[in-house]
């Protein structure tokens, strides 16, 4: 019978760590059928498909038809659509002219309104942007059909705003919310994201104070499948975050609800983010947040959404959300304190608890924390080293990055039972103080420095249950044990997925400590089954049966393909040509043009091209010399007024372009002006290598600049002015990509590159 409940205890685990991911969004179902006035997934999916039919960036021809096909889908819901056009820079430098979509339904009270939001525009250039953004377009063109439907008459007014150049810096949503009347009359925002193509839609608030009403009222909206944390939370509010919604909040103090998904992470931004691999479950579980927010929200005071207090909140399931106030979190803390102390007096007390054994605890807890750390933190450095081509993939996550995961968490999770196996002659209430005291100063920590983990605390008073029954019974009952070790596995085991996923498979390390942390919340169980060692033996095969699959699943295929690049630079300055690409382990596409007389960039890394990471060329080699018309510089003032030498030009091109990146000395820049569009001062202040400004140009626009800088200082200006038209350009005989290669993302790709320097 003892044998039986010890099976019967780890089926339930496993039971336990499956719902925390299955009950965590709908299952998609076919309902094309399904009645006009809900939200239908099929029916979002063919807005999807028609949106993500072509990559449709700023400046691609496709972008013209994808704006068409919004406007006519919100005309037919009878709603009067209008378009807001106008140049952005923002903090970025990253300059465009962005052209919102924007419509209205009349509410049958005055007040503030309620936006829905999200972008058309996908990122240059070959995204084909089904998840990034069509999802989030496609979720509210269905979502207010169906509200539409019911005819119903909602109190507030609800605005319709679709940006544009969200990809290129939140260009659009800076355009509405400083340019446009109606961003005065928005009282909250919902926006609709996406940074990979599947997995359970997260929500993130945005506030410039407490989350407490926010948090009140979504709660009420009582979605079915709500996924959110106030961990999340916390971290969002301490990083540099860079979603349309963040505009609203910094700009005008819109106070809102981010729901993005991260899963599938390498499908973001490339050539597969395409409508066939979105997950038909997220897309549900987006429209399953949309519709009784947009219900609930339609019809409160929306002028009432500001607090000054925090709540600690988090996802349970089957419970939905459990909050209380960050006021509860200290007296929480002593609360575990008190037990503490109490337990360890009682366990003395009766003798059940030894020093020397306690001591004795702390050793294997040192040892696993100690190997599966090391193992985390280097299994990155490892995986690139045996995997050259992994360097390629810039999101740093792989493509069989979901096995690297569970096998390091296998590994994790084997190291821990074959250690305490050693350690099974310790008594098991002294084996546990030291999980116990580990665990209070993680408490501890969260509570000074990131309160809103604080729910932390729920998992540690449950090990002090457990603690308890091991004090006075010798063989305490398993189920009990599991039942108490539920909140540490339904707490734990999404973020265990999800950190490597959203930071990379270089922080490995956050999911092989947080098994471990795990391990220690499930003692009370794991220490009570008789064979851990053959446990351990078994998980770790496991880790090397996931490990030979990942390394089956390593190489690139026509599903996975392998990231490329290639560039084609002329310096007309040093009338030199040459083939630049950004890949580490070059494919043989590439390799046709920079193969043995490839070389490491020296001037053209002087400066690194704008991208999401820093990226800068790998290699070059010569190239044959074409001519490629530059860019006309008319130099229209420059004079010396007090202190300041302005200047004023024009960057008119001579081809069809699609960007043109401008890069300074080292002078100080006092003022800018990039088509009369002032840039701001603090990204004059903080412009990073040189950079004075990205045109992500349409239409081939020109790109005028008015500048100031100290009389005394002399400018220079170096320009790189990029069409991507390498593959289809006449003066080139480019074959098309292999099959298992896609465009690499985050960087300038299958561009013609012109550099031209100017010396005023």
């Amino acid at each position: 019978m003892k044998t039986y409940s010890q099976i019967i205890s780890f089926l339930l685990i496993l039971l336990a760590i499956y719902l925390s991911f299955d009950t965590a969004m709908p299952t998609y179902k076919i309902d094309a059928n399904k009645s006009l006035t809900t939200f239908s997934t099929d029916r979002a999916l063919q807005y999807v498909k028609t949106i993500s039919e072509q990559p449709h960036g700023v400046g691609f021809e496709a972008h013209e038809t994808v704006k068409k096909y919004i406007i006519d889908q919100l005309s037919q819901l009878g709603l009067e659509t209008s378009v807001q056009k106008g140049y952005t820079a923002g903090d970025w430098g990253n300059f465009s002219k962005a052209e919102n979509i924007i419509a209205r339904i009349k509410g049958s009270q005055p007040g503030k309104a309620l936006l829905l939001l999200s972008h058309y525009d996908s990122s240059p250039h070959s995204s084909f942007g089904a998840s990034d953004a069509g999802s989030g377009v496609a979720t509210i063109l269905e979502g207010v059909r169906a509200y539409m439907a019911s005819g119903k008459v909602p109190k507030n007014d609800i605005i319709i705003l679709i940006t544009d150049a969200e990809e290129l810096g939140l260009n659009g949503a800076d355009l509405f919310v400083n340019n446009h009347p109606w961003a005065k009359e928005v009282g909250l925002a919902l926006n609709f994201e996406a940074r990979g193509s599947g997995g359970p839609g997260i929500m993130l608030m945005e506030t410039n104070r407490g989350n407490g009403k926010l948090l009140e009222e979504f709660i009420k909206a009582d979605p079915n499948f709500p996924v959110a944390n106030s961990l999340f939370y916390s971290i969002y509010k301490l990083l540099p975050n860079d979603t349309d919604l963040t505009v609203f909040r910094e700009d005008r103090d819109i106070e809102g609800f981010n729901f993005a998904f991260i899963d599938d992470h390498y499908d973001y931004h490339t050539a597969h983010d395409t409508f066939e691999r979105l997950d038909r479950n997220t897309l549900s579980h987006q429209g399953s947040y949309l519709m009784p927010l947009l219900q609930h929200f339609s019809e409160v005071d929306l002028s009432n959404m500001k607090s000054l207090n925090d709540y600690v909140y988090f996802n349970l399931p089957y419970y939905k959300m459990v909050s209380y106030p960050f006021e509860w979190i200290w007296p929480m803390f002593f609360l575990g304190f008190a037990m503490i102390c109490l337990l360890l007096f009682y366990g003395f007390k009766i003798k059940r608890l030894n020093l020397r054994e306690i001591g004795k605890g702390f050793l294997p807890l040192i040892i696993v924390i100690t190997v599966n750390g090391l193992a985390g933190w280097y299994s990155w450095s490892f995986l690139k080293w045996l995997y050259p081509h992994y360097k390629d993939i810039l999101h740093g996550f792989t493509y069989n990055g979901h096995i690297y995961i569970l096998a390091f968490v296998l590994f994790s999770i084997s190291t821990c039972f074959w250690t305490y196996h050693k350690f099974r002659k310790i008594n098991i209430s002294n084996l546990l103080v030291a999980p116990i005291l580990i665990w209070f100063l993680i408490c501890w920590s969260v509570g000074t420095y990131l309160p809103g983990a604080s729910f932390f605390i729920i998992p540690l008073f449950a090990l002090l249950g457990s603690f308890m029954i091991g004090l006075n019974q010798d063989k305490p009952n398993l189920y009990i044990l599991v039942l108490l070790a539920l909140p540490a596995i339904w707490i734990y085991s999404p973020f265990i997925k999800l950190f490597p996923i959203g930071l990379g498979l270089k922080m490995m390390v956050t999911a092989t400590v947080l098994s471990t942390l795990t391990f220690m919340l499930l003692l009370p169980v794991f220490m009570a089954y008789k064979h851990k060692n053959r446990i351990g033996y078994m998980f770790f095969l496991l880790f090397l049966g996931f490990m030979v699959s990942a390394h089956i699943n390593s190489d690139f295929s026509s599903e996975n393909a392998k990231p490329t690049s290639l560039l084609y630079v002329l310096n007309t300055d040093q009338k030199r040509a040459q083939w630049a690409t950004y890949e580490n382990e070059l494919s043989s596409w590439t390799s046709q043009y920079l193969g043995v007389t490839k070389k490491r960039p020296d001037s053209l890394a002087t400066f690194n091209i704008s991208s999401k990471y820093a990226t800068g060329f790998t290699y070059m080699a010569d190239a044959p010399f074409k001519k490629v018309l530059p860019p006309i510089v008319e130099i229209t003032f420059d004079t010396v007024i007090g202190n300041k030498r302005m200047f004023e030009f024009c960057i008119t091109p001579q081809r069809d372009v699609n960007r043109l990146d401008i890069f300074t000395n080292e002078v100080n820049i006092l003022e800018a002006k990039v088509n009369s569009i002032a840039l701001s001062d603090y990204y004059l202040n903080h412009r990073k290598r040189g950079k004075l400004i990205t045109h992500f140009i349409s239409n081939n626009d020109f790109t005028e600049i008015q500048l100031s800088i100290p009389k005394h200082e002399s400018l220079e200006l170096t320009l790189y002015e990029a069409s991507n038209d390498l593959l289809d350009n006449p003066s080139f005989t480019i074959p098309e990509r292999p099959e298992a290669t896609i465009p690499m993302p985050f960087v300038l790709n299958d561009a013609v590159v012109l550099i031209k320097t100017i010396k005023f």
